[in-house]
């Protein structure tokens, strides 16, 4: 964990438009470096492709048939990611939060809607949302997840699938109409047309909108009977809705089922599948539950509370760009689901912002999360799982993705194998199965061009997860040419700033840094781990890289 210690003086710099001059204010203090959301680096990883901890549990429900190339599980599960967190890859990286694809049981059966027999492997198609799938692991395996993490200064993310169930197979039959639609597809015209209507053919859309009392799914009570759990889920779920007076409605069903993981394990937060697909005030309502279940599990779990930070919820609205602020426009209606619900949404406009230069995307990121965000949040990205027109999908800029990822105000969703310069074109593949292929270990433990790569995004990660100015501080460009900015951030008595130069020559070079930083002060490098001292206003390098990532030693 980062420390800070400040200097016992003050230095005011007036703010100006012209020259965009920061004021610092420094005390003395030694502090925590504090864990900000608005600021993290989040690693998304799909569990069944990342890393096999576990073989005797690839194979479940007699998922045996023949899929189409990559659809069908590869191995990856829970026990394989705390296998990295203890190795230290992810604190090598910098990465200070997980977001897990899901990991509660999917279809049994496996369905072709175009694409080639595929299973549930990504973890979309739910079947139980109160078991794991196997495949995924067990609960146990769950808990020495978050423990694991948590000890490593990690948060866990699960992702949440509120809108819908699984496809439908000869194993997984439908569930009754009293919880699901079948129909109408999805329009995507207007509001209604994308809320109330199935996503796509074979995948029955949850009623959330009804408030009517609905018995539980036949199958679902016989699966439970069958495993020996019908008494304590029926329970539970006697005392959820006696404790919250909701109907027995479908959606209220499943957010006590999803809650649960809180309470019990820990989680740090969710990512919500397909927002815009649901009512606004599903996630008001889904928001309260979370907030409950987390204040639930830190007052039975006193010791293992990481800070005071309250639950984290980030949404996912198909093309929602930061540039739309609060309000996402379905043409007749727009909708603020940052209202009372989200800390954050993912922003699908970065890959379209990073064709251009730094700071356009950083003075732009830091106007918009500084006005109509401010207090909320943002989620870059430029790779992801479903995204088909990633920034660079013939991974030909991973240097340059890097650094504008990392580097840009907001939180960064590094996509597993970014790092790495996994392929995201698998040949043989149909539709986004090719952003998936399993994660390239043996070219991060065996290729030269692989390990220089890793390393320029270790350096980088590292460098965010040690400085929340960097993603949550204001951005203020000292210079074009170097190209030369700084990043200022305050919490109560916390204070970080940041230098940053991109872009520069190799070999000797200057930076101008006086709106920052005395004569006299002792700065570092983190990127060549160079200590250089401020004269005449400036710090003077050699260093064989294009970047100087500055901070106070």
């Amino acid at each position: 964990m980062k420390y800070i210690v400040l200097i016992p003086f003050f230095i005011l710099i007036l703010l100006s438009c012209s020259d965009k001059k920061q004021e610092k204010v420094v005390d003395i203090k030694t502090i925590e470096t504090p864990f900000i959301w608005e600021a993290a680096n989040l690693y998304f990883l799909l569990t069944d492709r990342f890393n096999n901890g576990d073989t005797s549990n690839d194979i479940s429900f007699d998922r045996t048939k023949e899929t189409a190339k990559l659809r069908g599980f590869k191995g990856g599960d829970i026990k394989g990611i705390t296998q990295k967190i203890k190795e230290g890859y992810f604190t090598n990286l910098g990465v200070n939060a997980i977001w897990l694809s899901p990991i509660v049981e999917q279809i049994h059966g496996g369905t072709d809607e175009g694409t080639g027999l595929t299973y549930g492997f990504h973890g979309y198609w739910t079947k139980d949302w109160t078991a794991l799938d196997p495949n995924f692991g067990t609960k146990n395996d769950l808990q020495e997840l978050v423990e694991t993490a948590h000890k490593n200064g990690i948060r866990i993310v699960l992702d949440a699938v509120i809108n819908h169930t699984g496809p439908v197979t000869e194993k997984d039959p439908v569930w009754p109409d009293s919880w699901v639609r079948t129909g109408p597809p999805c329009g995507f015209q207007d509001y209604e047309s994308t809320v109330t209507c199935t996503l796509v053919k074979n995948l029955p859309d949850i009623l959330t909108e009804s408030n009517e009392a609905v018995e539980l799914p036949p199958q679902l009570v016989e699966k439970w009977k069958n495993e020996g759990r019908y008494d304590e889920e029926i329970a539970e779920l006697d005392a959820f809705f006696k404790r919250t007076g909701y109907p027995r409605a479908p959606r209220f069903y499943i957010m006590k089922w999803l809650t649960d993981y809180i309470v019990e394990f820990g989680i740090d937060g969710y990512r919500v599948d397909t927002v815009k697909h649901t009512e606004e005030y599903v996630w008001q309502e889904f928001r309260t539950e979370c907030d409950y279940a987390f204040a639930e599990w830190k007052k039975n779990n006193v010791d293992k509370v990481l800070d005071d930070n309250n639950f984290y919820l980030v949404g996912e609205i198909y093309n929602y760009n930061i540039s739309s602020g609060r309000y996402y426009d379905f043409g007749d209606k727009k909708v603020n689901y940052f209202d009372k619900s989200f800390n954050g949404l993912i922003n699908f406009e970065l890959k379209y912002d990073a064709i251009k230069d730094y700071e356009h995307i950083f003075s732009k990121y830091d106007s918009i999360l500084n006005s109509e965000l401010k207090g909320y949040g943002t989620l870059n990205y430029l790779t992801s799982h479903d995204d088909g027109q990633p920034f660079d999908a013939k991974r030909e800029k991973t240097y340059e993705t890097a650094t504008k990822l990392l580097l840009s105000p907001g939180t960064s969703q590094m996509y597993y194998g970014d790092e790495s310069a996994r392929s995201l074109i698998i040949e043989g593949t149909a539709g986004d199965a090719t952003l998936r292929s399993f994660m390239n270990w043996d070219a991060i433990q065996n290729n030269t061009k692989t390990k220089e790569l890793l390393t320029h995004w270790q350096k980088l990660g590292q460098f965010r997860n040690q400085h929340p100015s960097v993603g949550a501080g204001r951005h203020h460009k000292i210079s074009d040419a170097p190209y030369v900015f700084s990043r200022s951030f305050s919490k109560d008595t916390y204070i970080d700033n940041v230098t940053v130069g991109l872009d520069l020559k190799s070999g000797a070079k200057e930076l101008n840094i006086s709106s920052v930083y005395k004569d006299g002060m002792v700065l570092n490098d983190a990127y060549s781990n160079t200590e250089v001292i401020v004269e005449n206003g400036s710090v003077y390098l050699n260093t064989p890289f294009s970047i100087v990532l500055l901070e106070q030693k």
